[in-house]
This record gives C-alpha cells, sequence and structure tokens, in this order.
C-alpha cells in the first residue's frame, strides 16, 4: 500500500522543512508549498490525503483552499497550524471545516498522531442505523421490560407514574405512552412542576379568567384545558405543594375544575401520566405527599433504570447520540473506535442517559478526526469518572493506540509526567492551593512536592512569543 500523501502549506521555510522530514520519517509521502497560490495551482493534479496548512499565509487564508477543493467537488481533510490561539481565529478554521487546530509551537509527536487519526479508516462503528420509531433506546433485559410494560398499558387511559433518577428518560417513556395510545392525535402537554413558582402553579394547571390576581388581563387556559382529549404529562410531581395536591385530587377524582377566579365548570378528558425521582412513600411518611394523591397517581408504576444498571446500551445509546448531535448541528459524522465504546461502558454516568448524550453533543463538535478515540471522551472539560481501578482500562487503551500508530516516542515518560501532573493539580485543589497540605496528602515532602511541580510546568509547551 503506498503511503498516504499529505500537502505541507507553511511560508516558514524552516518550519516547512522540519516538518517534511518529520513526517517522512514517519512514512508518509510529502509535497511542500509555501504559499497558497502554488498549493491551489497544484489542486489540478493530484489530490492529497491530507492538507496541514498555516492559517495566515503571505496571500491568504489557509482555510480558503477548503473552498477550492469544495468547488471542485472534492474534499480533503485539513489540519490547521497557527501561532494565532484567539477565539476568532479557531473558531474560523472549525467553521471552515478545518479538522483539528495545532497551536504553535506544537511537538511533532502531537502533529503526526492528529494526522493519522484524520487518515484512519473507517472502523465500522459508525455503520448508519435505521432511525428508531421512539428515541427511547435499549437492548438490556431491563430496557426490554420497560418497552413491554408500555406496549401493555399504552392503549389503556390508565394512570402511570413513572419513576427514576434524573437524566434516565421519564419524559421519553410518556410521549412514548402517548404516541402508543389512541390518543395520539390529540396534543401531549409537559409540565415540570419543580420549574414553576408555586404561587403560578395552580394557574399554570388549571387556568385563570382576567382579574383573578394582579396581573391577569385576560383569560389564560391551563395546561388542563391545552392538553384536551390528548396527554398531559406531569414531572417531578413530588415537587408539588400540598394545597395544590388537593385541587389535582379533585379533578383525578371527578374530571371538573374550575379555572382560577372562574365559576365556568370545566370537564377535564385527560390522561395524566407523571414522574418524580423521589420516593414519594417517604414524602407521605413525612406529610409533604398526599397518600390519597399517590394511590390515584400510583396505578401503573414505570421504574427506569439508571444507566450503571443497563451498560450493554451505552454503545447504542452513544453511536445514536453521536448521529443525531451530527444531523442536528450539521457537522461531519464522526464515529467511536472499538477502544472508545469498549471505555464508555466502562465509565460511571450520575447524569444517566442526558449526561451521555451531553458527552456526545461535545464529541461531535470538539473530537478531532473522523473517529473518536479514548483520549477524546475527557473533551470539552468533563473528563471520564471511572470506578475503583477501571481508570487503568483507559490508560491501557491510550497507550494501546499510541503503540499501534507509531506514536510510541517518549510513551513512558509522558504517561508518568500526566499521572505526576494530575495528581499533584487535585491535590493543590482540595487543598486551596497549600503545598504544605497538598504534599501531606500525597506522601510527598513540600520540597519534592515543589519539585515536582516546576518539571510539570517546564513539560508544558511554551506560547509562541507574540509578534
Amino acid at each position: 500500500m503506498s503511503a498516504a500523501l499529505i500537502w505541507i502549506v507553511e511560508d516558514d521555510r524552516a518550519l516547512r522543512t522540519v516538518l517534511a522530514r518529520a513526517l517522512e520519517q514517519a512514512g508518509f509521502a510529502v509535497r511542500t508549498f509555501a504559499d497558497l497560490g502554488s498549493a491551489r495551482a497544484a489542486l489540478d493534479g493530484a489530490l492529497p490525503g491530507l492538507i496541514l496548512s498555516d492559517l495566515r499565509l503571505p496571500d491568504g487564508d489557509g482555510c480558503t483552499l477548503l473552498d477550492a477543493l469544495a468547488a471542485r467537488g472534492a474534499s480533503v481533510p485539513m489540519l490547521v497550524m497557527s501561532a494565532y490561539t484567539d477565539i476568532a481565529s479557531t473558531a474560523a478554521a472549525y467553521r471552515a471545516g478545518a479538522i483539528d487546530y495545532l497551536a504553535k509551537p506544537f511537538d511533532l509527536d502531537v502533529a503526526i498522531a492528529s494526522i493519522r487519526r484524520a487518515l484512519a479508516p473507517a472502523s465500522g462503528e459508525a455503520a448508519p442505523e435505521p432511525a428508531p420509531a421512539h428515541p427511547l433506546l435499549g437492548q438490556s433485559a431491563v430496557m426490554r421490560e420497560v418497552f413491554r410494560l408500555i406496549g401493555r398499558i399504552a392503549a389503556s387511559d390508565l394512570t402511570v407514574l413513572i419513576t427514576g433518577a434524573t437524566g434516565t428518560g421519564k419524559e421519553l417513556v410518556a410521549r412514548a405512552l402517548h404516541e402508543e395510545s389512541a390518543r395520539r392525535l390529540r396534543p401531549f402537554v409537559a409540565l415540570n412542576t419543580a420549574a414553576i413558582p408555586a404561587e403560578l402553579l395552580e394557574s399554570e394547571l388549571f387556568g385563570h379568567e382576567a382579574g383573578a390576581f394582579t396581573g391577569a388581563l385576560r383569560r389564560n387556559a391551563g395546561r388542563f384545558e391545552q392538553a384536551a382529549g390528548g396527554t398531559l404529562f406531569l414531572d417531578e410531581i413530588g415537587d408539588m405543594p400540598l394545597a395544590l395536591q388537593t385541587r389535582l385530587l379533585r379533578v383525578l377524582a371527578g374530571g371538573e375544575y374550575y379555572r382560577v377566579g372562574g365559576r365556568e365548570l370545566l370537564r377535564s378528558d385527560v390522561r395524566v401520566l407523571t414522574a418524580t425521582h423521589q420516593d414519594l412513600a417517604a414524602k407521605v411518611a413525612a406529610g409533604s405527599f398526599r397518600a390519597d394523591l399517590l394511590h390515584r397517581l400510583d396505578v401503573v408504576r414505570i421504574e427506569l433504570p439508571p444507566l450503571a444498571q443497563r451498560r450493554e446500551d451505552i454503545a447504542l445509546l452513544a453511536r445514536h447520540f453521536l448521529g443525531n448531535a451530527a444531523l442536528e448541528l450539521k457537522l461531519p459524522p464522526k464515529r467511536f473506535s472499538s477502544a472508545a465504546l469498549r471505555t464508555l461502558t466502562q465509565m460511571e454516568f450520575p447524569g444517566n442517559v442526558r449526561q451521555l448524550e451531553n458527552l456526545c453533543r461535545r464529541l461531535a463538535v470538539i473530537a478531532p478526526g473522523r473517529e473518536i478515540q479514548p483520549q477524546d471522551l475527557g473533551s470539552g472539560g468533563a473528563p471520564p469518572v471511572l470506578t475503583g481501578a477501571d481508570w487503568t482500562h483507559a490508560l491501557a487503551a491510550w497507550a494501546r493506540t499510541a503503540l499501534t500508530s507509531g506514536d510510541a516516542a517518549r510513551l513512558h515518560a509522558q504517561a508518568r509526567a500526566a499521572l505526576d501532573r494530575t495528581l499533584l493539580e487535585v491535590a493543590l485543589e482540595l487543598n486551596q492551593g497549600h503545598r504544605q497540605n497538598a504534599a501531606a496528602a500525597l506522601g510527598l515532602g513540600r520540597n519534592t512536592l515543589t519539585r515536582k511541580l516546576g518539571a510539570s510546568r517546564r513539560r508544558q509547551p511554551k506560547p509562541e512569543p507574540g509578534p
């Protein structure tokens, strides 16, 4: 197999020569250009596998090469390098379509690793999957049981209480119950009772007449009226004030209610679904939730498991969320490597499915290259949280990637430096920057800690002096 051709577009002759030599030693074929004009002229010939270009060149912006390629119906990945690391420059480069941004001065090993990743062949993890009928996904035994229960009760008008930790997808269950019911052509109305001030919640639910209170200038339909013939989903029902619980109970028992300040008796034709992350039985025992209302709401209960109890679903969910994010944000599609998916399944997600979805959205925007690797999972300021000794799996995945991609130089030293730096930073953070206390926490002397801090900082890349 012939070596991938890399174009280097860089006006600094010394850097151009160093980069070319390093890439050739890494096994790439290289062609160099000192300006945009010569690179554009070469576009009519054989195209490269990747372009490594300076952002600011004597005759223009390096990213304009991407526009020139697009005009020819071609697509070539580009890595941008620049001494200008301000927000405007980096954002403009990514908007133009650059897949990564190398801030000068950069480590040659880092640049070569980025190029290898950008050129990495598809691993097959991103094969398109058919769009699911519902966004509530899962193949685990616990989720199959949830799906079975939804299927059995969706067509009925039974009141359902959906329980589970924050972020497990309770509203998705409510929407699935609505969409599979005879009410699916009527409105689905959701209200988070914890998000509405107690003094306004009654009006939000039942509506109000003009003049019912200060600021009520006109009649307003409440959520029960808005959901007529359909489904009303009340999230975080455990936070509803006691006085309002009494009014809700009357509606559920008699199917009738009044608007706030009104005298017209209204009939309720609404299926009520509720959800909570709280223990409502404990709230009943504490006197903060009505026992009779709980009996009315808890006709059928669907309990959603935390993500930690359905780890076999993580890969499926992650691929789905990553693909959705690319479509929604109009970004080039990315895929997870097998190693990244293995690492994901070992991570802790205290925020459950919602946290996993947010991580995938960040990765769709921030992760460099077309294939997401284990080391990318900390992108966006959210480092992977692994249980017990599982962090060694992430370390093994990183080492495996480095060794197989040819980025093995100084591997041991880099790992030790990263470990030392992380321990030092965490110890200082937990001790409010007090070096002696941080040293004691790590079992080190203060002088040893100071020496390690100095060594860690010397290993950090230094910014290039400004013009």
